[in-house]
């Protein structure tokens, strides 16, 4: 009993910890949004999907407390930063360059992989994703599991099943409401979120910069 105690308890807190880190709609939330409204919902699904398995692999790396790889991020994070803050603002100018359409354009990721891989990878070249998972699980009061590699694996399955539920949840949503948007308003959806997307890109660059 005390081992599947512990299990539901370790699965229940990632699950708590995968949606409360997915909710707030940040520059990849935007993204997958605009991926949803553009290519199809299922590809925007498979975006999400992509964030969180990252969002559950920077989990189970903080809870396991690999220093080795959180120590790289922070060694690397200049040349990571760099790299996502450019990626950023292409993203972000090339979806407000963007007319909507009456139906769904072409997948231009390469299907639904490549809208799982672009995501997957966005996520956790941020060193930021890990370095906060590791604030998390502090703060959470979550103990050190170097070692109880199977408590990890169960705590990041649940941060993967809370986040990807919070993407189900918002792209039923789109769903439901998606014949209220005239092309109109999804062009201003287009715009704003893409120059939003770029800001935060502009942002992490200028963070690079020595003050």
């Amino acid at each position: 009993w005390g081992f599947k105690q512990m299990t539901i308890h370790l699965l229940l807190q990632g699950m708590i910890m995968g949606f409360v880190v997915a909710v707030p709609v940040g520059p990849l939330g935007l993204l997958c949004i605009n991926r949803a409204l553009l290519m199809g919902r299922l590809c925007g699904l498979f975006s999400g999907f992509g964030v969180a398995t990252a969002d559950a692999l920077a989990a189970g790396i903080a809870a396991l407390g690999i220093s080795l790889v959180s120590g790289f991020l922070s060694d690397h994070q200049v040349i990571l930063r760099f790299i996502g803050g450019i990626f950023l603002c292409y993203l972000g100018l090339k979806i407000y360059q963007t007319e909507p359409r009456q139906q769904p354009a072409a997948s231009n990721v390469s299907g639904l992989l490549g809208a799982y891989v672009t995501t997957f990878l966005l996520t956790f070249s941020n060193p930021v994703t890990v370095l906060s998972f590791i604030a998390i699980c502090a703060g959470w009061g979550i103990e050190s599991l170097r070692g109880h590699y199977l408590a990890a694996a169960i705590l990041t399955i649940g941060v993967f099943i809370g986040s990807a539920l919070w993407w189900v949840a918002l792209f039923i949503g789109l769903t439901v409401f998606r014949d209220k948007f005239n092309m109109q308003a999804l062009g201003w959806i287009h715009r704003v979120s893409g120059a939003t997307i770029a800001a935060f890109g502009i942002v992490v660059l200028l963070s690079l910069s020595p003050i």
